[in-house]
């Protein structure tokens, strides 16, 4: 085995220190279990408890082999790693949410954590208003046969759903902006704070005619951010005006609707607050429509940091929810449910905060 010396010190005689070995495979063949046992000099057993991630093998015997798979490149076989150990290694991802940027940021979060960690995503939208909306989603989970599945908005504040998937021994985990369960099945963010935040930033531009766009009033998230912007307004001694809070829908054909309610006011308001991005674009079109300036005559404000924000011109002020973030930690934290299913999982909470851009400026 090859050995590196390193610099004597003083007098003392030089040490040899074992240089880290690396590990060489004919890629003619495909390197099996058995081959990552020999090498690594450990049972096959204890191979297969490191790639289903047990916490019965220590952290040096662990660094080994995963330095062995890493080297002659072993892929486990799906079908007889799902034998063994009696998983399929299926993640689900069930959603019914209107804004498809949310899906796509929280999809790819999700899916860092399943290659991390030898998993694979199923994805399956739904129609939760549909009468077999209960029976569709026992059906995808058996016929499937998922590990677990991540729920999102508003289909994780859905308890009927939650207690389904418990009936049928499929693990979960709720992302919500409110704790609607014990904390080992939930990612939370708090998106009072967030929109409590905007009315704070407005207050502080001078704006006191504020205009207010709300989210789908079943969901949650959609009552959170009208109650964090309505307590942070009150804070300042300023009330939510009816007349300018107007309801949308999470899409941007509600945000022009709402928007050309708001802009064809005679005081219309100075700025307005939308509480997603996809309603804030909105806003901005029926402002160019009307020849209003951004942020000269009129502050926008969103919700979520989607890559619209940044594509719009001006660049748009919003709430950052790490949706990315919030998929990758519910896959960790599912994947840790089902590989150790007594494991005491802590409380997950993300702090949305504000990103303050070219859309938001002084009260005229």
């Amino acid at each position: 085995m090859p050995r590196a010396r390193t610099a004597p010190l003083d007098n003392a005689p030089p040490v040899a220190v074992e240089a880290p070995r690396t590990y060489i495979w004919d890629l003619k063949r495909r390197p099996t279990i058995n081959d990552v046992a020999r090498l690594a000099e450990v049972s096959k057993k204890t191979v297969s408890r490191v790639i289903n991630q047990s916490p019965l093998v220590n952290e040096e015997t662990r660094q080994k082999i995963a330095k062995v798979i890493d080297d002659i490149g072993y892929e486990p076989d799906p079908q007889a790693r799902g034998l063994a150990s009696q998983r399929s290694f299926l993640l689900g991802i069930i959603y019914d949410n209107p804004n498809s940027q949310y899906v796509v940021n929280v999809q790819a979060g999700i899916l860092e954590a399943c290659r991390k960690n030898g998993f694979e995503l199923v994805v399956h939208p739904c129609i939760r208003t549909s009468p077999t909306y209960m029976k569709e989603m026992r059906q995808f989970v058996e016929r499937q046969k998922l590990d677990g599945v991540i729920l999102l908005p508003p289909l994780s504040e859905d308890d009927a759903l939650a207690a389904m998937l418990t009936e049928i021994g499929c693990r979960f985990i709720r992302v919500a902006c409110v704790p609607l369960d014990v904390a080992a099945h939930l990612v939370v963010y708090e998106d009072y704070k967030g929109a409590a935040e905007v009315a704070d930033h407005l207050v502080e531009l001078g704006h006191r005619r504020i205009g207010f766009i709300a989210g789908t009033p079943q969901y949650k998230s959609a009552q959170e951010r009208r109650r964090g912007f309505a307590d942070g307004l009150a804070r300042h001694g300023l009330g939510l005006d009816p007349d300018l809070s107007v309801q949308g829908a999470y899409t941007f054909e509600s945000g022009q609707e709402c928007a050309e309610k708001l802009l064809s006011m005679e005081n219309p308001p100075t700025a307005i607050f939308a509480c997603n991005d996809e309603m804030a674009a909105g806003v901005y079109r029926i402002a160019y429509q009307k020849g209003i300036t951004i942020p000269q005559e009129l502050t926008v404000v969103g919700f979520d940091d989607s890559q619209l924000a940044l594509r719009m011109c001006p660049a748009l002020s919003t709430v950052r929810s790490p949706v990315r973030d919030m998929g990758r930690v519910a896959a960790e934290k599912l994947i840790q449910r089902i590989a150790q299913p007594d494991a005491k999982l802590r409380e997950t909470i993300f702090q949305p905060h504000l990103v303050v851009r070219e859309s938001s400026g002084p009260a005229r």
